[in-house]
């Protein structure tokens, strides 16, 4: 049996579990320093002076910089964008005339170690003189400097008759509604130390994670040297989640440290320091409105949306208000669409990705929608889902949209089909019996649902090189990258099935710049799609050669030929004359004759995999809540995901990927906000004030993985499933919640907190 499809043990487990991971803090090198960052403390304000001379005088400092020690580096750009005029709005890697948010980088000291560093970065003096901070990105826009407002761009996407639709419909159903501010929170913090090798004239930068390549390619850029010079290195990471692994400041100031310094320069992001100065997301407010005929079906939808991105536009540019306009109407028929995003910078820590940015509020938003129609029309919140599906037979099924600069080409799906098997699963129409029975004995209960499309497999290409050593080892080399997920579990799945050999025979390596050229990183639900695709057809090519060589030295047809757990063996005479792929390795190293004919010496071969659209997994989201008349209180008794990915490579690594973006979507839809007083300041700067789902808050989760729609868009049918898990959960809580309040559409912003429940309730009852 194929170990494509089967839920192996993970490969990269075994150091992790005998405590032998090499996470950022555990990285160290000989004479190296520690560097801390001395941060603004207001929102907005004039910077008047930084003083670093005190620090100096402070046993054990070796330097300190504020903003005119760094003024030939230029500011961290981003990356691709259709976006033009953003630049003027990037962020500087240490502030310059204004600061724009509590955190923004104003000084950075370095001492011989971190404690040093911490009490020399009290002793800077920085002169600040206060401003009006901007907090409502719905709010008009203001200065950002002399020419420049706070809205850099609006993003538009349109198509069909739009006033038509409106002047013709049945009813116009219209909703205001919002998505609090919160953003990934990985148990390890942020980290980077880099290192300048002089005798080799390399800069390495070690804890990085995400975007290897890219983030590479724009450092030797901002620091004047060559890419060839500078060496990224991932080791272990605790957690990603689209927050780990942007080019931030900090990665600027320890590589730049390196270079000057001459000794290796170590940074480790307390956690007042992660919540404050790591990237948010999520936070936007949307009215949105619905032109629907008599029947319930969807005529056009009109959406205004404001997209608070904080006080710097950071290296994902305007992506994720550009997936909120370009996937928000997810499985539904519209026939016309217009979309105005607001783009907006406001007085807060900047934001960007955050695990399924733009598809988590676009699926409240829109699924708060489908149960204002329903409620509206009278009609069943599942039927009028049902009735506005984009069908089976429609696929594959292009809309006039555009999302990160790729066509919206929904490539395979069948959103019934998954709907049936999850209602069928949860036991939808017994617990609304259930849930009646409760409401009559006077509990407050729900259901509610959330059906979504995700993307996955962003392009353009992916390579890797694969190798059989002269024991008949595998080796993959990938400019993919590892956040948690199973990378190296399951490329060498693929790359097994594709070669014929056991899985545990491969090694993955990847997250270095040094092994490999080019590399896009793990961002987008890429990795299965796109690495996963050129690593098959890695496997496939090298399984030829193989073959190839092995007939010449079997004296046997290659079409005869087949490999079997690493063996080279004929199909009909399976115990009869073999080769192991070692021995072919062998057969083709440097100085054979074999070897002669080949532009490359070896068992190895490179390959690529290219892609101009992305693949679009589904779901549906299914949650049962009690609400707690006493404290407001949200129990969700009963979940449910359902979500096709086409073909799972490894069934639990996508069951584990589902279960971890669940718990996010909670801390999402009823606990984690970041909160601002009216001068700015954090309100959310430890857990005690942001609150992170535990255990105990998670309920009964179902998980239903389904194949019935592989991609056509790769050879192996694969879809992303790094995100299915997170999408909908605003959505679905929103929806029983407010079920449970009676359906009133009281429930239009996220997180729902205990105070919006009592005050509901209250509501209710008067």
């Amino acid at each position: 049996m194929s170990v494509f499809g089967q839920s192996v043990m993970r490969l990269e487990d075994a150091p992790l579990l005998r405590g032998e991971g090499a996470f950022a803090a555990d990285i160290d090198f000989p004479r190296q320093i520690h560097m801390r960052v001395v941060r603004a403390e207001m929102a907005h304000a004039r910077l008047v002076s930084v003083d670093v001379t005190p620090a100096l005088d402070l046993p054990g400092v070796i330097a300190a910089w504020s903003a005119a020690d760094v003024a030939e580096v230029p500011p961290i750009p981003f990356r691709a964008t259709k976006v033009r005029g953003l630049e003027p709005y990037c962020q500087p890697i240490l502030a310059q005339g204004r600061v724009r948010y509590v955190g923004e980088p104003v000084a950075v000291i370095f001492a011989e170690d971190a404690a040093v560093a911490e009490d020399a970065a009290d002793l800077v003096l920085v002169e600040l003189e206060e401003l009006p901070a901007l907090l409502d990105a719905a709010a008009e826009p203001t200065d950002f400097d002399a020419t420049r407002n706070t809205e850099p761009t609006i993003v538009r996407k349109s198509y069909g008759e739009l006033d038509a639709a409106f002047r013709d419909a049945h009813v116009v159903v219209a909703l205001d509604l919002a998505i609090g501010r919160h953003s990934g929170v990985p148990m390890e913090t942020r980290g980077a130390i880099a290192r300048y090798d002089a005798a080799q004239d390399v800069l390495e930068l070690h804890g990085t994670a995400k975007k290897q390549h890219w983030n590479r390619d724009e450092i030797a850029r901002l620091l004047g040297r060559a890419p060839s010079s500078v060496h990224l290195f991932e080791g272990h990471v605790g957690g990603g989640f689209g927050v780990r692994g942007e080019l931030y400041p900090e990665d600027l100031l320890v590589c730049l440290a390196a270079l000057r310094l001459r000794r290796p320069v170590k940074w480790i992001e307390d956690r007042r320091e992660h919540l404050v100065a790591t990237n948010h997301s999520r936070e936007q407010r949307h009215r949105i409105r619905a032109a629907v005929d008599a029947e319930g079906r969807i005529l056009a939808i009109d959406n205004v949306f404001f997209h608070d991105q904080g006080a710097y536009i950071r290296t994902h540019g305007a992506r994720v208000a550009d997936m909120s306009a370009g996937l928000l109407l997810g499985p539904y028929r519209v026939p016309a669409y217009r979309a105005t995003g607001h783009f907006r910078l406001t007085n807060k820590t900047p934001a960007a990705t955050y695990r399924s940015p733009g598809r988590f509020e676009g699926s409240f938003v829109r699924e708060r929608l489908m149960d204002a129609i329903a409620a509206r029309c009278g009609l069943d919140r599942v039927e009028v889902r049902r009735r506005n599906f984009v069908d089976v037979s429609e696929m594959p099924y292009a809309r006039p949209l555009d999302a990160l600069g790729t066509d919206v080409v929904l490539d395979s799906g069948d959103y019934a089909l998954l709907l049936d098997k999850a209602l069928a699963r949860f036991g939808w129409d017994a617990r609304v019996a259930d849930v009646a029975r409760r409401r009559a004995a006077g509990e407050s209960v729900g259901l509610g649902l959330g059906v979504f499309v995700e993307k996955s497999g962003l392009g353009p290409s992916d390579g890797v090189r694969m190798t059989v050593d002269a024991t008949g080892a595998v080796e993959l080399v990938t400019g993919a990258a590892s956040v948690g997920q199973g990378v190296e579990t399951a490329l060498a799945q693929i790359a097994a099935a594709a070669l014929g050999v056991d899985y545990r025979r491969v090694r993955v390596v990847r997250g270095r710049t040094d092994r490999i050229e080019f590399g896009s990183g793990a961002h987008a639900s890429r990795v299965t799609v796109m690495s996963g695709s050129a690593t098959h057809q890695a496997g496939l090519a090298l399984a030829a050669l193989a073959k190839q060589t092995a007939a010449a030295l079997l004296q046997t047809p290659e079409d005869a030929l087949e490999i079997v757990d690493g063996v080279v063996r004929r199909v009909d005479t399976p115990e009869g004359a073999s080769v192991t792929l070692g021995e072919v390795a062998r057969a083709l190293a440097p100085g054979t004759k074999l070897s002669r004919d080949r532009a490359t010496p070896g068992l190895t071969v490179e390959s690529w995999f290219h892609s101009d659209h992305m693949a679009y997994p589904y779901g549906v989201h299914l949650a049962q809540v009690a609400l707690d008349r006493g404290t407001g209180q949200v129990k969700v008794e009963h979940y449910l995901v359902g979500y096709d990915v086409g073909r799972a490579v490894n069934p639990m690594l996508v069951e584990g990927q589902i279960a971890g973006g669940f718990a996010q979507g909670l801390g999402g839809a009823l606990y984690e906000e970041f909160r601002y007083d009216e001068r700015g300041q954090p309100l959310s700067t430890t857990f005690a004030d942001y609150l992170m789902p535990t255990i105990a808050e998670m309920p009964p989760l179902d998980i239903l993985v389904t194949e019935d729609a592989p991609s056509p868009l790769n050879p192996i049918g694969v879809k992303g499933a790094g995100e299915g898990g997170t999408n909908a959960v605003g959505a679905a809580i929103a929806s029983a919640v407010d079920d449970a309040l009676g359906g009133r559409g009281q429930v239009t912003q996220l997180p729902i907190m205990p105070r919006d429940v009592l005050r509901f309730l209250a509501e209710g009852a008067a």
